[in-house]
């Protein structure tokens, strides 16, 4: 039996499939895996993603800490309630963890990590905080639940606190609000609009079941996984580790370079292959024959091969089966996928696959 968020008994009252999760219990589906993935592309679906962790960090000097902490650079971050995705590489300049953090003043910025690396995330924060006299607060007391879909802000704000409510209606993308111990983010991980609302623990059953009566359609971690492939999101473990370089994984866009002399943790290590033509590229794939794309299938071009698979699947949206994948930096347009032992071409493709509910690729 794996960890279980506050909200297990109503996953099955609900009719959840359960399935093992990083160690924890979660749903994989509530019947239809291709129902649940449609209604966040095309009206609103909600996740339970309690088992993420909200970590609080305050000090004077906390700004100063996460400007040291991560490859993107938080002084960016000058609005309360302002979001900002980056990685938290080690000293070798793999990643650790992606991540979200806010500013919500200069004594508090919250971050949020993911549920299988809370631990070693937490361990680091405490490891490296010290020096900044940063206080580091691990909110086990609080739930989160994503609401998401063209639909979901809309159905979402009248079941906010009434003090939350209008702040979190005008709220931009990457910004948050907050009221008592409610926090609203206009954030997620599906390529869709919608809130990402942490509650205390207490009041996460009745929110779910409010957005529930309100027409929001529960999903499980198997939409949640097609959702995100579409969106060309990267999944940790799988698309990125503590080995992978945030360049070999598509994710130089969050790496802030300058100015030269802000001294992250990592930052000689990937300073010194940036630009390097032996870094490999991160691509999409859209398979042109028939078969499923799978994580660690490999690529080929001719009888060499060329990269790998990190994330693979069948994209309900397309039609198609699609996949991210690490590809040795000279391969362009077209590869062959190994899969059951036949070659099957694929075509490369930039991410996202689709935003919004658009295809964005040519299929």
């Amino acid at each position: 039996m794996g960890n279980r968020t506050i909200l297990f008994d109503t996953h099955n009252q609900m009719g959840a499939r359960i399935v093992p999760f990083g160690g924890w219990d979660m749903p994989l589906h509530y019947g239809s895996q291709l129902e649940e993935h449609h209604a966040v592309r095309r009206d609103a679906g909600m996740f339970d993603v309690c088992h993420m962790t909200v970590v609080d960090l305050t000090g004077d000097r906390v700004r100063d800490f996460l400007r040291h902490l991560l490859a993107n650079d938080v002084e960016r971050l000058q609005q309360p309630g302002k979001a900002l995705y980056s990685c938290m590489l080690n000293e070798q300049g793999g990643v650790i963890d992606d991540l979200i953090v806010y500013f919500m003043n200069e004594t508090w910025f919250r971050m949020v990590v993911n549920a299988g690396t809370t631990e070693k995330d937490v361990a680091w924060l405490k490891q490296q905080s010290p020096a900044f006299g940063v206080t580091v607060k691990p909110r086990h007391d609080l739930a989160m639940i994503a609401v998401q879909g063209p639909h979901a802000r809309h159905k979402a704000l009248p079941l906010l606190p009434e003090g939350l409510r209008e702040a979190a209606a005008n709220l931009q993308p990457f910004f948050a609000a907050t009221a008592a111990d409610w926090f609203v983010g206009r954030t997620g991980y599906t390529g869709e609009d919608g809130f990402e609302v942490v509650v205390p623990e207490s009041e996460a059953v009745g929110f779910w079941q409010a957005l529930a009566d309100a027409g929001v359609q529960p999903c499980g971690l198997g939409a949640r996984d097609t959702l995100r492939l579409e969106a060309g999101m990267n999944l940790y473990g799988s698309d990125m580790d503590e080995t992978i370089s945030p360049l070999e994984a598509g994710l130089n866009w969050t790496i802030a370079w300058e100015p030269a002399n802000r001294d992250f943790i990592g930052r000689p290590a990937i300073e010194a292959r940036r630009g390097d033509p032996a870094n490999r590229q991160f691509v999409g794939l859209v398979l042109i024959g028939r078969g499923v794309l799978r994580d660690h299938q490999k690529l080929f071009v001719a009888d060499r091969e060329v990269g790998e698979i990190t994330s693979g699947g069948f994209a309900p949206t397309l039609e198609k089966s699609i996949a991210l994948a690490r590809v040795s930096a000279e391969v362009a347009g077209q590869c062959e996928v190994e899969i059951r032992g036949k070659r099957i071409p694929a075509r490369l493709v930039r991410p996202p696959f689709v935003r919004n509910g658009k295809i964005r690729v040519e299929l």
